[in-house]
């Protein structure tokens, strides 16, 4: 199991990866950590998310949404976080777009929950990399101006945040996931 590679992974996988999460700061963080992770190790990014958060404002999607060029060369000198120029003012479009779709939308987590996909549509757990619904969030918030949030980066996105509960079977937290899920108030339709 990829857990047990390290203890920050497991202790990861076993308190935070695949519980419910409706906050919208937490969920713009994690978008802009997958982001980050595409291309490296999941264990990469976790190690540096303190230094992403002291970065990044610790994501207020209000704070982001106000960085500029000097944040930019700012970040691009931060040898604590990962310095793609791509993936950085992709963070800060994002948090741009985000505070577009709550003034005139409602929370993010409504949209972002709007795409839980149905149990049929999944496979056994762990033998998917995308998802109907994470090519679909995918061609969204791409016409929506977002960026580098492809139907992988989102299905990984969608696992960690729990909108799908995908620990093996066997897995000794695949039930308190469970039981979470069921207790979790989903936001409302948009």
């Amino acid at each position: 199991m990829w857990a047990e590679q390290a203890p920050e992974l497991l202790r990861y996988h076993d308190a935070e990866w695949g519980f419910p999460v409706s906050d919208d700061r937490r969920l713009f963080e994690k978008m802009c950590l997958e982001s980050f992770q595409s291309g490296l190790s999941w264990r990469t990014i976790l190690n540096k998310r303190e230094n992403f958060r002291a970065a990044f404002a610790n994501f207020q999607i209000e704070a982001v949404a106000r960085f500029g060029d000097s944040d930019v060369a700012r970040l691009l000198g931060d040898a604590g976080i990962v310095r793609n120029r791509a993936k950085i003012e992709a963070v800060i479009n994002n948090a741009r777009r985000a505070e577009e779709l709550l003034e005139h939308e409602g929370p993010l987590a409504r949209l972002i929950w709007s795409y839980e996909p149905a149990a049929a549509e999944l496979g056994e757990p762990q033998t998917m990399t995308t998802s109907p619904a994470s090519i679909a969030m995918a061609r969204d918030l791409t016409s929506r101006g977002w960026k580098f949030l492809g139907p992988t980066t989102l299905f990984a996105f969608m696992q960690s945040m729990g909108l799908i509960n995908d620990h093996l079977l066997a897995c000794p937290t695949r039930p308190a996931v469970d039981a979470a899920r069921g207790e979790f108030t989903r936001p409302g339709p948009r």
